[in-house]
């Protein structure tokens, strides 16, 4: 009988190997992490929602730590065998939730890797036995001539460091006319980028919600400059910089629709909200997509914070049946005051 189940259990194993997992870790109240599997870490900046993807091995130990240093890290086992027998592999969505003072991963979901839905605002890693590079480069220019009669105008330092890799240069330079004078000028530039994926920009988007115009910094190659979306005929307050575009929202729209359970489709909205920006008629859409009156109130609570033109929450009235649902969003909206 033992014998049986060793038989059985390295078959399992041994399917389990050709399928890829994916797993998914959000943070249902947008606290920033990185995940570590199995000692490695994946993401290479701080995130509040990573897929990963490639995983093969039945089980993985999952360390999340938080920005800040100041919420005590996760550590926690997860379990893939456990969905049992698929050529196509699994995704398992968990969530990082807050129990009183202690933060843990909860299950969510999971489904097949071909009927996950698309991959909306999130930041996708392939599973890695490396930690992923972060490339810099810096670089410090360093002039300074001398007065008197030396022998040297003038001496140049050039020091640079890109992706790991450092390479000093030094050049002396004479220049008899500098003679006699003192300057020195230091100039450093420092570039960062890393192997993170699933950050989007907003340049050529298009929103069409009668936005006015915009401008986009390259983060990439300028210093980013804080810039809000305009959106024509409202002045009022803004609770974030940038909502979804009408292509974004069309695909996590859609996303939410093709989820059969109401828990589903709320658990996909969190995590479309915990790393993305909505207008309030946005808003208003994914609560029509809910059938049960209590769903939509909870999304609507949690949608507050993340709502671009919150001034125009007053619209959200309509999604709702009775006039009790009503006052209780208002009194929370008053709490957030």
């Amino acid at each position: 009988m033992k014998k049986s189940i060793l038989i059985m259990g390295l078959l399992c194993l041994a399917i389990l190997a050709k399928a890829q997992n994916d797993l998914v870790v959000f943070s249902e109240q947008g606290e920033r992490f990185h995940i570590v599997i199995d000692g490695i870490k994946q993401n290479a900046n701080p995130q509040t929602n990573v897929k990963i993807t490639g995983l093969k091995q039945p089980m993985a130990t999952a360390k999340i730590i938080f920005e800040g240093g100041k919420i005590a890290d996760i550590d926690q086992k997860i379990y893939f065998m456990w969905a049992g027998e698929t050529k196509n592999g699994w995704e398992f969505t968990y969530a990082v939730v807050k129990k009183g003072e202690v933060y843990k991963l909860k299950a969510r979901s999971c489904v097949e890797i071909i009927q996950a839905p698309a991959t909306v605002g999130q930041s996708v890693v392939v599973y890695s036995l490396t930690p992923p590079p972060v490339e810099s480069t810096t670089t410090t220019i360093s002039t300074t001539t001398t007065s008197g009669n030396a022998p040297s105008g003038g001496n140049v330092s050039i020091d640079m460091n890109a992706g790991g890799m450092g390479v000093n240069m030094n050049i002396n330079v004479n220049d008899p006319i500098m003679n006699g004078s003192s300057r020195s000028t230091t100039t450093t530039t420092t570039t960062s980028s890393s192997s993170s994926t699933g950050s989007r920009g907003h340049e050529g988007h298009n929103h069409g919600q009668g936005d006015g115009h915009h401008s986009y910094d390259d983060h990439a190659t300028r210093a980013p400059k804080r810039e809000v979306y305009v959106l024509q005929g409202y002045n009022g307050p803004n609770n974030c910089d940038w909502p979804m575009t009408v292509q974004e929202f069309s695909g996590a729209k859609q996303s939410i629709k093709s989820k059969s359970f109401e828990d589903s489709k709320l658990t996909l909205a969190k995590q479309i909200l915990n790393s993305n920006c909505l207008l309030s008629s946005q808003v208003k859409e994914v609560m029509l997509i809910f059938d049960f009156e209590n769903t939509r109130l909870d999304f609507a609570k949690m949608a507050w914070g993340k709502t671009f033109d919150p001034g125009n929450y007053y619209k959200l009235n309509d999604a709702f049946t009775f006039e009790s649902s009503i006052d209780d969003l208002n009194k929370f909206i008053e709490g957030q005051k």
